[in-house]
């Protein structure tokens, strides 16, 4: 009678997941890579326009008045389920780090102010209706995040949902290694 050994059926199943999370990690990896093939790199492009407050926002400008500041652009759109699960966390980047934020394809500045007023958004906002600004940008996608280093560069970018650690520690990083 020769022995057999059994392997222990748990050791193999661990190593299926860790196998199914790093192929999940390197496809979602090369999904944003894709997806950002075509956002800019280096200085950021000059984005300006009328806030719906009626104050002029030109980035030139504002990075003169603040420096050493990095600063968080973000493109949204009324329609977007994922742009509403983003807010609370665009909200919360607000009340301690400079933003501005652009809401392409939403209709004009009055309808956009309006979905700011019933949406409880305290935010700097652009209205881009056309989605010229965020065509300079090369997104394929809302929402949108861009950090903008102090020097001007662009430190990072991202599409999807993003946390609000997330945003903070890009920020953070962008003021610490770029001013």
């Amino acid at each position: 009678m020769t022995e057999t050994t059994h392997a222990n059926p748990v050791a193999p199943r661990w190593r299926r997941w860790v196998r199914e999370a790093a192929i999940f990690l390197v496809l979602f990896a090369a999904f944003q890579a894709w997806q950002l093939r075509n956002t800019p790199h280096g200085p950021a492009p000059q984005l300006s326009g009328l806030q719906i407050d009626g104050q002029l926002f030109d980035l030139t400008a504002w990075r003169q008045q603040h420096p050493g500041q990095a600063l968080l652009i973000y493109f949204w759109a009324d329609w977007c389920g994922v742009c509403k699960a983003n807010a609370g966390n665009v909200s919360s980047i607000n009340a301690d780090w400079p933003l501005v934020t652009v809401a392409m394809q939403s209709g004009p500045t009055e309808k956009v102010a309006e979905t700011l007023r019933q949406r409880g958004y305290a935010w700097p906002t652009i209205a881009d209706p056309a989605s010229e600004i965020f065509a300079k940008y090369g997104f394929q996608g809302v929402p949108a995040f861009v950090i903008v280093a102090p020097d001007g560069n662009i430190s990072s970018t991202s599409i999807g949902y993003t946390s609000e650690i997330g945003l903070r520690l890009r920020l953070w990083w962008a003021s610490q290694s770029h001013s």
